[in-house]
């Protein structure tokens, strides 16, 4: 890929939609027919998934709702505490975590457990010879992997822009941040919520959790101990937990009462804890009004990729969409797919401009496109973008 230059909308007009955005909330509309259905106040639909006394904290959120995807990674390194806190000063409302685990037990935030190209590891010869190949969830992958470094040793290393070739710019912050731990990430979260006297919204992914669990290092009893000690465990607690593999979520749902958020891949992809099961469900057989009724019985919501929301056609352009907004505000469950994007690259065919992929295309409409689906949020690497796009879709319906 080739260099890109990321256009940031003026930070005085950004702020003044992430303002308005904390305070509207909007009904949401039903997916394909646009015909309204029953809602709550906040647009997220009565129904199923409230089973466990949820539904009190997340359904608060404005709606659609914006969550920095591995915080402001459109600008900053992902899953660094810059990238974090630069995404609160955009106003995104929710910030996302991915969870791995160290040798020693310790939760860092990282998207994969190869940091061979999110750290500089590669420039450390003393950790040269702990480079290898392993098979995660049915892949191989040769690299450095966080498992096989203490904490203390994972310190050492500095955060590097993971697609430096699209995103030039963030190179600018190479090595100025760590590797974040969770708790960390929950400290911070803390104290940024009493400076700005509001909640500060985490959405935490457990990562490869039946890996770690095969070698020792499960990861949902580490994260329910540490959602506890900082009171993060509750119903109407400000987090939402996720995860690709259904059987983590329903682990955490016996430790914590934190709302629960099932990840969905692909159409014809099967969660990996199936396949070791020998469940011969794909996520098609999960978005099924059963298959989501079966979600509802544990969980509080889906985070489908955008494809299933509205697929695309051969080109690469938006087709029509699906019925899934329908059929999940039918059990009650809320949506929160993934991601927005602002590259051409990363955007619907009908929604790039020009021929340079790295370039912005017209991400506020793509975005109009999604949101018209009744969606309750999305994941972002650009909150910007998606806050003022938010807050152009409840201007233009007149809320």
């Amino acid at each position: 890929m080739t260099q890109g230059a990321p256009r940031t909308p003026d930070r005085r007009t950004v702020l003044g939609a992430a303002g308005a955005a904390a305070f509207g909330v909007s009904a949401a509309l039903a997916a394909g027919t646009g015909t309204a259905q029953a809602a709550t106040e906040t647009g997220r639909p009565e129904g199923r998934g409230e089973g466990r006394g949820h539904g009190r904290g997340y359904r608060s959120l404005p709606v659609p709702t914006v969550i920095a995807h591995r915080g402001a990674s459109g600008y900053r390194p992902e899953h660094t505490l810059g990238s974090y806190r630069h995404a609160l000063d955009l106003g995104a409302h929710v910030i996302e975590q991915d969870l791995v685990p160290t040798k020693d037990g310790h939760l860092v935030c990282r998207h994969e457990n190869d940091i061979t190209g999110t750290t500089d590891v590669a420039d450390h010869p003393e950790f040269a010879s702990r480079r290898t190949t392993k098979s995660v969830d049915g892949v191989p992958y040769t690299g450095w992997f966080t498992e096989d470094f203490t904490l203390a040793e994972l310190k050492t290393l500095r955060a590097e822009e993971r697609i430096p070739g699209t995103r030039q710019e963030n190179t600018l912050y190479d090595g100025r941040w760590t590797v974040p731990t969770f708790e960390e990430v929950l400290r911070w979260a803390d104290e940024e919520g009493r400076r700005r006297g509001r909640e500060i919204w985490l959405h935490v992914e457990t990562k490869h959790p039946s890996y770690f669990r095969s070698i020792g290092l499960g990861l949902e009893e580490r994260l329910a101990r540490l959602l506890r000690r900082y009171g993060r465990h509750r119903a109407d607690s400000p987090v939402f937990l996720q995860s690709f593999e259904p059987s983590s979520i329903q682990r955490l749902s016996k430790l914590v009462d934190s709302p629960l958020v099932v990840l969905l891949s692909g159409a014809a992809t099967r969660p990996w804890d199936f396949t070791e099961a020998g469940d011969p469900r794909t996520v098609a057989d999960l978005v099924t009004p059963a298959g989501l009724r079966w979600i509802a019985s544990y969980a509080q919501g889906i985070g489908p990729t955008l494809d299933l929301v509205i697929p695309k056609d051969a080109a690469g352009r938006l087709g029509t969409p699906t019925g899934l907004v329908r059929d999940a505000h039918a059990e009650g469950l809320i949506l929160h797919p993934y991601t927005q994007r602002n590259e051409n690259t990363f955007l619907p065919a009908d929604f790039r401009r020009g021929t340079d992929p790295t370039a912005y295309g017209d991400a506020f409409g793509a975005l109009e496109r999604y949101f018209a689906t009744g969606i309750d949020g999305v994941f972002s690497d650009n909150p910007d973008t998606a806050l003022l796009a938010a807050a152009d879709f409840r201007d233009a319906a007149g809320r």
